[in-house]
């Protein structure tokens, strides 16, 4: 029984490792400079010589939260499997990151960080997966929410808008989710005014932006 006990442990404990997810930091933007790989709750990034210092990331598997604080205090949000080549809210200010939800990964297998990264990725609006069973991403290049963490009403759009009055959706994104290409986002028609540019990636929140888009092209 005690063998079997010490098995059934041991399996165990692979179990876990195997189902565990990966994220990547990178200290510049577009995955450049040093980088640091965790696959376990970090209450401290200063533990691993990389508090306050990421820029970009790759999440392999898995949900992460990111917060700007230790012991995950302050301003925090979550990241599914994909690449963000910037973090717009959380350049240079992450202290603690942890694993929130477990599942399928970032495809990869094209090498490198050249696509968009859904794969099995739940959301928080009722577990629906990214992309369909051909395994190409589902609906278009961009979504926009009305609400803050992919809540509200949405609109899917893959073109340049000079006005977002064209599908209803003017001066009302809250969210975002990208999967494919880098895209401009300003604040009045015809990409005037304050302008913000996301790549691939989900924003659950938008900051200085919410409710403030009014147009959006692609820049690559």
């Amino acid at each position: 029984m005690k063998r079997l006990l010490a098995a059934a442990a041991v399996l165990a404990t692979f179990a876990q490792a195997a189902f565990a997810g990966e994220i990547t930091l990178f200290t510049d933007n577009d995955f450049r400079g040093a980088r640091v790989s965790i696959d376990r709750d970090v209450y401290n990034l200063a533990d691993i010589g990389f508090n306050d210092r990421a820029s970009s990331l790759v999440v392999r598997s898995g949900v992460w939260q990111m917060c700007e604080h230790k012991d995950f205090g302050g301003y925090c949000a979550e990241f599914g499997p994909g690449e963000y080549r910037e973090l717009p809210r959380f350049n240079d200010s992450v202290s603690s990151v942890r694993e929130v939800s477990r599942g399928r990964g970032y495809d990869d297998r094209r090498g490198g960080h050249g696509g968009p990264g859904w794969r099995g990725d739940r959301d928080e609006r009722g577990g629906r997966d990214w992309r369909d069973e051909r395994g190409g991403p589902r609906g278009e290049a961009v979504q926009l929410f009305s609400g803050p963490r992919f809540e509200g009403a949405a609109v899917s759009v893959s073109g340049d808008f000079r006005s977002l009055n064209d599908v209803g959706f003017n001066d009302r994104a809250g969210s975002i989710v990208i999967n494919e290409g880098r895209w401009e986002f300003c604040e009045h028609g015809d990409f005037r005014g304050q302008c913000v540019v996301f790549g691939p990636g989900r924003y659950p929140f938008l900051e200085g932006m919410s409710d403030r888009i009014s147009s959006m092209r692609r820049v690559r």
